[in-house]
């Protein structure tokens, strides 16, 4: 009997996604399964699309996002379908939009501002409710969430300038609790901003106590990148001993000029714990950062570029420098007069982003902020920039170990069972692109634009993205995970 698919990609160069080698084959796919791969050449289906050699891979998994609202205000999802993202993993750097059960504080304090400036889309009691949405109007990607620490300390606490009494660290590990239970699949901090820095370790490790009873995971952007990294990785361990959690360490980077060439030191000491306890990483591929617009940021960057301002919205996209000389006044000054807004910092060691995007477990997230009005060129370019620039072009890697760090590994790290791989029985999640010509178009001159050479990406058997454009299909879904 000739099987039937609801839709066949034939001639089709696979790479699975396991890091092995790419082969021929066919896939059909029936509902949001892969229902078989080989030779399908007798197979006929409703919907057929031949790729004439070039590559299909799992969907991309960004393991870093800011999507948290974008999900609901903007769920065609287009920065990140364009550039083959099936799965999205929200709630990071310690920012979350729920649970919110009162109004959010005005004016809403950086960095959660980076996800809504005005605070509506803080309009979620519990983090239930945020689920329920996201059930209820899916968007174009699947999401997987983490409930963020600086979230819950602006729910809990009168004063983010001191560490949270016994009280608030109840109520906070309550508020934790009842987030994985409603779907989290772990916990994020970012202990890195105003927000969060007078938090004590104490107090994060009483907050993620929940975690080992859910086996869930702790994702943190780390108390110090610069100078005193070593220290913020001890810090990130111990937290992940003590509540017996899986870490993940965000956007893995060695920030200033002084600490150019370190990531041999923070590799080596963080493979060295890999052999103690379950430890992950992630990076974007990319030399400049972007987060809100700081002095103290400003001072150890080479430059600055303006990624929004609420005061000056027309300095977006302009770079700090000129603004100040256009303003007639220091930087400093400029950059009060700016205030709120984002900025792009370029404070890294191109040396280090290989070594670290080399390193055989680092995963790959973009970190991109969707509602900044010039936004780093990450949002749109990440997975094709590792795909072209440093696999194709620098030959950092081969193409398959690229794939497998935007896919089975992330899948496997994030415990997002049937993702991240392509056979038999897997969810439909595939990205298809010519590895002749997939890179990235976004520049930080023009950071909005689709990525070359990405032909089509399905999600959940449902094609999201075909032909330079979204199809209007919304089939994302809510992940939970299975604990490693």
């Amino acid at each position: 009997m000739t099987p039937t698919f609801d839709l066949l990609i034939r001639n089709a160069s696979i790479i699975d996604g396991t890091g092995a080698p790419r082969r021929p084959g066919d896939i059909g796919i029936s509902g949001d399964r892969i229902a078989a791969i080989g030779d399908l050449s007798a197979a006929t289906a409703r919907q057929t699309i031949d790729l004439g050699g070039r590559v299909a891979a799992p969907g991309f998994i960004d393991a870093h996002t800011h999507d948290d609202r974008a999900l609901l205000s903007s769920p065609d999802m287009t920065p990140k379908v364009s550039q083959g993202v099936t799965t999205v993993i929200t709630g990071n750097c310690g920012i979350s939009l729920a649970p919110m059960p009162r109004p959010v504080p005005q004016p809403v304090a950086p960095p959660l501002n980076l996800l809504d400036g005005d605070g509506q889309w803080f309009r979620f009691p519990d983090f239930a409710s945020y689920v329920k949405a996201l059930q209820d109007q899916p968007a174009a990607t699947n999401c997987a969430l983490l409930v963020g620490h600086t979230t819950l300390r602006v729910v809990t606490m009168s004063d983010l300038k001191r560490p949270a009494n016994e009280d608030e660290t109840a109520r906070m590990r309550e508020l934790v609790d009842q987030a994985l239970t409603a779907g989290a699949i772990g916990v994020s901090t970012g202990l890195f901003y105003d927000t969060a820095v007078a938090a004590t370790t104490e107090e994060v490790i009483e907050v993620c106590r929940p975690l080992g009873e859910h086996g869930g995971l702790y994702c943190t952007h780390m108390r110090d990148e610069a100078d005193r990294i070593i220290d913020s990785l001890e810090e990130t361990f111990r937290i992940g001993r003590e509540t017996g959690s899986q870490v993940i360490i965000s956007h893995h980077k060695l920030v200033g000029q002084a600490n150019y060439g370190r990531s041999g030191e923070t590799l080596e000491l963080i493979e060295k714990r890999m052999g103690e306890q379950r430890i992950c990483l992630d990076c974007y591929p990319y030399t400049a950062g972007s987060t809100i617009l700081s002095a103290d940021r400003a001072a150890t960057a080479t430059r600055v570029l303006v990624s929004w301002s609420q005061t000056l919205p027309q300095y977006a996209g302009r770079d700090l420098a000129d603004i100040a000389r256009e303003l007639g006044v220091s930087e400093d000054e400029a950059i009060e007069r700016l205030n709120p807004a984002g900025a792009i910092y370029f404070r890294m060691d191109e040396g280090d982003v290989q070594r670290i995007l080399r390193f055989g477990p680092t995963m790959i997230g973009s970190d991109g902020l969707p509602h900044d009005t010039a936004p780093h060129p990450r949002l749109w370019g990440a997975f094709p920039r590792v795909l072209g620039h440093y696999s194709r072009f620098l030959g950092l890697f081969p193409m398959e170990v690229a794939v497998h760090k935007m896919t089975g590994l992330t899948a496997k790290n994030f415990g997002l069972q049937d993702r991240g791989e392509l056979r038999v029985g897997a969810f439909a999640d595939l990205t298809l692109f010519d590895p002749e010509t997939v890179g990235e178009a976004a520049t930080y001159e023009k950071p909005m634009v689709a990525a070359h050479g990405i032909d089509t990406v399905i999600v959940n058997g449902q094609v999201v993205w075909h032909g330079g454009k979204g199809t209007g299909a919304r089939p994302g879904r809510v992940l939970t995970h299975e604990a490693a």
